[in-house]
């Protein structure tokens, strides 16, 4: 007895993103037909910039699966740098757990860091988190 659900074409793989105020969860499936959809539109329409798309692509393209899966990303929050970087950590997660044995190359290439830095809050008395006002003398 098998249901709609437990086939092993709908089997995919999860893996949560966080860069900055980035949130990104990556969803892999193995698929004779590739395709690269963040929040249901294409990777080049959501991200034009060159640059984001080698990013968020870079870990499928380490681990060979660009041409064998399909990624479905849902960003939200953040820039879109950070969305980026949040895609690419969340499709290593995602990866490790399909593939165990790549996690040594996956953390060497240092895709697995998750970047803690945030923006600082602003502080009471200063223009910024850190800027003070101008100091005058009269």
């Amino acid at each position: 007895m098998t249901t709609a659900h437990t086939k092993k074409k709908d089997r995919y793989q999860e893996g949560i993103g966080r860069r900055k105020n980035a949130i990104a969860r990556v969803r892999i499936t193995e698929s004779a037909k590739p395709s690269f959809k963040v929040n249901d539109r294409d990777l080049t329409e959501y991200f034009p910039v060159a640059e984001f798309q080698r990013v968020a692509e870079e870990a499928l393209v380490k681990a060979n699966m660009r041409k064998s899966s399909t990624v479905t990303a849902h960003v939200k929050g953040g820039g879109i740098s950070a969305q980026a970087e949040a895609i690419r950590l969340g499709a290593t997660r995602a990866i490790i757990a399909l593939l165990p044995d790549l996690r040594s190359e996956m953390k060497q290439a240092g895709f697995l860091k998750r970047d803690p830095r945030k923006v600082e809050r602003k502080k009471f008395g200063l223009r910024k988190a850190r800027r003070a006002p101008q100091w005058s003398k009269r």
